[in-house]
């Protein structure tokens, strides 16, 4: 469950990116489509005692759209897979699938949806949205780094922290922290 709020927020972080100096903000502008194949949602999950959870989602989707005349107006939309939860240990991927979580089976999407996109500095922005998991949805914000722009392709590494408990994903807490830290790598291609 956590991983799903933290894909849709690294995700609108990432999205966010575009506005950064280190790439022209003329150059940069236009629509992105996420590809996936050179991508990556990490997620991880704190533990009372050291250790805990850490994983990844295998599917997901997006888009960025950089407006050239006033970052503001840019966009971000992303949408995570949740049966494609990988923690690299079957048994807790199917729990983590299961009602007490993702219920994967009833709510087969997590999306992200930006509101605004406020620059930081030349490279970095702050991207705030509405997360949506399990039929809930609260405002959520991501730090996106622009980590380039070649070949009409735009790098960003986006970085988040979601409260599990707020999409009913609270199970195991306080053993396992209520904080999502989600790292992400989000590549999109223009066009």
């Amino acid at each position: 469950m956590y991983t799903r709020i933290l894909g849709f927020a690294a995700v609108a972080a990432c999205l966010a990116m575009p506005v950064s100096a280190a790439v022209a903000l003329g150059d940069a502008a236009g629509s992105y489509s996420i590809s996936p194949a050179s991508s990556s949602i990490r997620f991880s999950i704190g533990k009372v005692g050291g250790g805990g959870l850490n994983g990844t989602f295998a599917r997901f989707k997006g888009s960025i759209r950089i407006d050239n005349s006033d970052v503001g107006r840019s966009a971000v939309n992303f949408t995570i897979f949740p049966e494609s939860v990988g923690t690299g240990q079957g048994r807790i991927d199917a729990f983590l699938r299961s009602d007490a979580v993702f219920d994967a089976a009833n709510s087969p999407e997590i999306q992200f949806r930006s509101t605004s996109v406020t620059r930081t500095s030349d490279t970095t922005a702050l991207v705030s949205g509405r997360l949506t998991a399990r039929g809930k949805t609260f405002p959520e914000k991501f730090t996106a780094e622009l980590g380039g722009l070649k070949a009409g392709m735009i790098k960003f590494h986006v970085t988040g922290k979601v409260l599990r408990s707020r999409y009913g994903m609270d199970v195991g807490t306080p053993i396992y922290s209520n904080i999502v830290d989600f790292d992400m790598t989000l590549t999109g291609k223009r066009g």
